[in-house]
Protein backbone atom coordinates (compact mmCIF):
# COMPACT_ATOMS: atom_id res chain seq x y z
CA UNK A 1 0.00 0.00 0.00
CA UNK A 2 1.30 3.34 -0.58
CA UNK A 3 2.58 5.49 2.09
CA UNK A 4 -0.46 8.27 0.66
CA UNK A 5 -2.98 5.74 0.98
CA UNK A 6 -2.07 4.54 4.96
CA UNK A 7 -4.24 5.19 7.69
CA UNK A 8 -2.71 6.73 10.47
CA UNK A 9 -1.65 4.37 13.40
CA UNK A 10 -4.37 4.53 16.16
CA UNK A 11 -3.05 4.67 20.33
CA UNK A 12 0.27 6.63 19.38
CA UNK A 13 -0.12 8.84 22.36
CA UNK A 14 -2.27 7.89 25.94
CA UNK A 15 -3.55 10.17 28.27
CA UNK A 16 -3.45 8.81 31.93
CA UNK A 17 -5.23 10.58 34.34
CA UNK A 18 -4.03 9.57 38.10
CA UNK A 19 -5.54 10.43 41.59
CA UNK A 20 -2.29 8.62 42.92
CA UNK A 21 -4.20 6.08 44.92
CA UNK A 22 -2.47 2.25 44.60
CA UNK A 23 -5.31 1.24 42.66
CA UNK A 24 -4.04 3.12 39.57
CA UNK A 25 -1.43 0.53 39.22
CA UNK A 26 -4.14 -1.41 37.16
CA UNK A 27 -4.75 1.74 34.98
CA UNK A 28 -1.02 2.32 34.38
CA UNK A 29 -0.22 -1.52 33.81
CA UNK A 30 -3.34 -1.51 31.12
CA UNK A 31 -1.58 2.02 29.33
CA UNK A 32 1.88 0.22 29.38
CA UNK A 33 0.10 -2.85 27.71
CA UNK A 34 -1.01 -0.49 24.93
CA UNK A 35 1.87 1.60 24.58
CA UNK A 36 4.19 -1.12 24.76
CA UNK A 37 2.52 -2.69 21.66
CA UNK A 38 1.88 0.32 19.91
CA UNK A 39 5.41 2.33 20.59
CA UNK A 40 3.04 4.70 22.09
CA UNK A 41 4.01 7.48 24.38
CA UNK A 42 1.82 8.15 27.93
CA UNK A 43 1.21 11.37 29.14
CA UNK A 44 0.44 11.10 33.18
CA UNK A 45 -2.30 13.74 34.29
CA UNK A 46 -2.80 14.91 38.09
CA UNK A 47 -5.56 17.68 37.78
CA UNK A 48 -5.91 19.61 41.37
CA UNK A 49 -9.44 19.68 41.94
CA UNK A 50 -10.10 23.17 43.47
CA UNK A 51 -13.83 22.72 43.83
CA UNK A 52 -12.85 21.73 47.18
CA UNK A 53 -11.40 25.18 47.97
CA UNK A 54 -14.45 27.05 47.37
CA UNK A 55 -15.12 26.19 51.80
CA UNK A 56 -11.80 27.23 52.37
CA UNK A 57 -10.46 30.76 54.12
CA UNK A 58 -8.24 32.38 52.07
CA UNK A 59 -5.53 32.08 54.10
CA UNK A 60 -5.50 28.52 53.61
CA UNK A 61 -5.77 27.90 50.13
CA UNK A 62 -1.83 28.68 49.21
CA UNK A 63 -0.73 25.98 52.22
CA UNK A 64 -3.29 23.31 50.94
CA UNK A 65 -2.51 23.83 47.08
CA UNK A 66 0.66 23.26 48.05
CA UNK A 67 0.14 19.89 49.33
CA UNK A 68 -2.02 19.05 46.63
CA UNK A 69 0.77 19.71 43.89
CA UNK A 70 3.35 18.12 46.19
CA UNK A 71 0.64 15.20 46.26
CA UNK A 72 0.40 15.43 42.59
CA UNK A 73 3.87 15.24 41.82
CA UNK A 74 4.35 12.21 43.91
CA UNK A 75 1.38 10.72 42.16
CA UNK A 76 2.55 11.71 38.30
CA UNK A 77 6.03 9.93 38.87
CA UNK A 78 4.69 7.28 40.63
CA UNK A 79 3.13 5.77 37.49
CA UNK A 80 5.71 7.79 35.38
CA UNK A 81 8.64 5.55 37.15
CA UNK A 82 6.04 2.40 36.38
CA UNK A 83 5.64 3.17 32.41
CA UNK A 84 9.82 3.97 32.39
CA UNK A 85 10.05 0.40 33.96
CA UNK A 86 8.67 -1.13 31.22
CA UNK A 87 10.20 1.06 28.52
CA UNK A 88 7.83 3.47 27.68
CA UNK A 89 8.32 7.07 26.64
CA UNK A 90 6.17 9.45 29.47
CA UNK A 91 5.52 13.18 29.95
CA UNK A 92 3.75 14.26 33.48
CA UNK A 93 1.67 17.24 34.20
CA UNK A 94 -0.23 18.77 36.86
CA UNK A 95 -3.39 20.86 35.76
CA UNK A 96 -5.69 22.51 38.48
CA UNK A 97 -9.49 22.49 38.11
CA UNK A 98 -13.22 20.41 38.07
CA UNK A 99 -11.10 16.94 36.74
CA UNK A 100 -13.53 16.18 34.03
CA UNK A 101 -13.46 20.23 32.90
CA UNK A 102 -9.97 20.10 32.77
CA UNK A 103 -9.18 16.75 31.29
CA UNK A 104 -11.02 17.49 27.94
CA UNK A 105 -8.61 20.26 26.90
CA UNK A 106 -5.35 17.85 28.50
CA UNK A 107 -6.37 15.55 25.50
CA UNK A 108 -5.59 18.21 22.81
CA UNK A 109 -2.81 19.78 24.55
CA UNK A 110 -1.07 16.49 24.53
CA UNK A 111 -2.62 15.31 21.17
CA UNK A 112 -3.98 12.44 22.75
CA UNK A 113 -5.35 9.74 20.69
CA UNK A 114 -6.39 7.23 23.58
CA UNK A 115 -7.58 8.41 27.11
CA UNK A 116 -6.95 5.47 29.90
CA UNK A 117 -8.46 6.11 33.09
CA UNK A 118 -9.98 4.95 35.98
CA UNK A 119 -13.75 4.40 37.18
CA UNK A 120 -14.37 3.28 40.85
CA UNK A 121 -18.36 3.13 40.29
CA UNK A 122 -19.66 0.24 42.54
CA UNK A 123 -23.56 0.65 41.80
CA UNK A 124 -23.50 -0.31 38.04
CA UNK A 125 -27.26 -0.57 38.60
CA UNK A 126 -28.06 2.99 38.25
CA UNK A 127 -24.79 4.22 36.24
CA UNK A 128 -22.16 2.86 34.58
CA UNK A 129 -19.63 5.18 35.30
CA UNK A 130 -18.18 7.14 38.23
CA UNK A 131 -19.50 11.28 37.07
CA UNK A 132 -15.90 12.15 36.32
CA UNK A 133 -15.20 8.91 33.71
CA UNK A 134 -19.00 9.22 32.26
CA UNK A 135 -18.53 13.11 31.69
CA UNK A 136 -14.82 12.27 29.55
CA UNK A 137 -16.36 9.06 27.91
CA UNK A 138 -19.84 11.12 26.84
CA UNK A 139 -17.41 14.62 25.38
CA UNK A 140 -14.13 13.28 24.43
CA UNK A 141 -13.27 13.63 21.10
CA UNK A 142 -10.83 10.09 21.18
CA UNK A 143 -11.38 7.34 22.46
CA UNK A 144 -11.75 6.28 26.14
CA UNK A 145 -11.03 3.28 27.71
CA UNK A 146 -11.93 2.90 31.33
CA UNK A 147 -10.88 0.08 33.83
CA UNK A 148 -12.75 -0.45 36.71
CA UNK A 149 -11.48 0.31 40.20
CA UNK A 150 -14.72 -0.51 42.41
CA UNK A 151 -13.07 -2.61 45.31
CA UNK A 152 -9.56 -2.13 44.90
CA UNK A 153 -7.04 -0.11 47.25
Amino acid sequence: MPESERKPEMFERILLPTDGANSMDTVVQTAADIADRRDATVHVLYVIDDRAFLTLHDEMKDQVLAELTGEGEAATERAAARLREAGIDVTTGIRQGDPADELLPSVTAADADLVAMGTRRVDYSNRMLGSGSQEVVARAPVPVLTVNLAGRK
